[in-house]
């Protein structure tokens, strides 16, 4: 199977791929990303090295797609994207992300997600799409509301972070909802 790279106006999501394991260790590092992240700021470039194999891994098993995020003009790796618990069979995934703070708020994380949802429905033919966010990451939650997320409630203690118990907020969005918003984008 090969891996699926996409475009949108500014960014190429590509495949993950070792060349980035110092750029992702950068974002991956910093506090303020792993914040709303539910795992651990990474310590090492190893550890990103590993998580980029794990990266691989995942895709290969058809259990998760995970791009990188590359600015078009100067191809700086500025983040990834991508599917968690992809389950074809059941047509359902759950989507996450992060971005390096250099480039929030500029509509980057925006746009890289509506072209995955876009391959998602299109071409994986998935009816569910699923987000799970801390109650606290006002951000995410907002981005997902605009691109059309319902919000379906609060799992308790759902997150282990930092020797703290987390709830979470479950969103979704389903293949008619995207149509009925997006249908007509073509």
């Amino acid at each position: 199977m090969l891996f699926p790279t996409l475009e949108t106006e500014r960014l190429y999501l590509v495949e993950i791929s070792q060349q980035y394991s110092q750029k992702y260790y950068e974002i991956m590092s910093l506090d303020e990303v792993t914040r709303y992240y539910g795992m651990e700021n990474l310590k090492n470039v190893e550890e990103a090295v590993k998580m980029i194999d794990s990266f691989k891994n995942t895709f290969l098993s058809k259990r998760g797609i995970r791009w990188g995020m590359i600015l078009k003009g100067n191809q700086e790796f500025i983040g990834t994207l991508g599917l968690n618990n992809l389950n074809l069979a059941n047509k359902r995934t759950e989507i996450g992300y992060e971005i390096h703070p250099d480039y929030w708020r500029k509509g980057f994380t925006s746009e890289a997600v509506k072209e995955v949802l876009r391959y998602c429905f299109e071409n994986l033919d998935l009816y569910r799409i699923g987000a799970v966010t801390y109650p606290d990451n006002i951000a995410s939650s907002s981005l997902l509301k605009k691109l059309g997320f319902k919000e379906e409630g609060r799992l308790r203690g759902y997150f282990y972070q930092k020797n703290q118990i987390h709830d979470a907020f479950i969103f979704s969005l389903l293949k008619t909802e995207w149509l009925a918003l997006y249908g007509n984008d073509k």
